[in-house]
């Protein structure tokens, strides 16, 4: 389809299902209801033990709603392991317009002042919807993930959306449910007051951050 606006973007995400493309140079969007949906239990996540060093030594410089632009555009390039990304040009500009609406949020990972990795979605209410992530340097969007879900733990999120169980998520512990479980999980999410940019969410280095998890958990 064609002619999405970000006004019909938000309703997509309201009813469980969420847009994608055939291919970067692909200018239409196809819209997506999988018939199971993987999602994070926030209150759940793993930290693999090497993770979490990796997290306490702030070893990356972590940062949130400081380069969208950027962090969609590198998630939309082709890679050594991924020949080719679903973002074409509509869904990036479409992105672009929920960031400044305060809708879209990313976090990045820097490695001496250069962006590495980092991750990008769309909160709604107490549900956030990750897209898409990407890493230049080894362990760099991991980590950006990490700094994620405790930015949502303490921001009052209840719902983490991956929309694919991937090898990848699964070692956070990621589930598949089906569709309608989604559903029953998505609606009482979206009525939640939560906020991303809650204050202390997510800062404080590695340490905090995995001490803010592990409180959940």
């Amino acid at each position: 389809m064609s002619g999405l606006t970000a006004d019909d973007l938000i309703d997509c995400y309201r009813h469980g299902v969420f847009p994608m493309g055939e291919a970067r140079d692909d200018p239409e969007i196809m819209i997506v209801e999988p018939r199971l949906r993987g999602i994070i239990d926030l209150a759940a996540f793993h930290v693999p033990r090497r993770l979490a060093r990796l997290v306490r030594a702030d070893t990356f410089q972590v940062t949130a709603d400081q380069a969208f632009a950027e962090v969609v555009a590198a998630c939309a390039r082709a890679s050594k392991t991924r020949s080719e990304t679903w973002i074409n040009a509509p869904i990036e500009a479409l992105y672009g317009e929920l960031h400044a609406r305060g809708l879209a949020h990313s976090v990045e990972a820097r490695l001496d002042g250069e962006l590495v990795g980092g991750l990008y979605g769309v909160a709604l209410g107490g549900a956030f919807f990750g897209e898409s992530m990407f890493s230049t340097v080894t362990g760099a969007s991991k980590v950006a993930l990490v700094h994620l879900v405790a930015r949502l733990r303490l921001g009052g999120f209840r719902l983490l959306d991956c929309q694919f169980r991937t090898p990848h998520l699964a070692q956070f512990g990621t589930r598949e449910i089906s569709q309608a479980d989604y559903l029953g999980l998505l609606a009482p999410a979206l009525g939640v007051a939560a906020d991303f940019g809650a204050s202390g969410a997510g800062g404080g280095g590695g340490r905090s951050v995995l001490q803010a998890i592990s409180q959940a958990s």
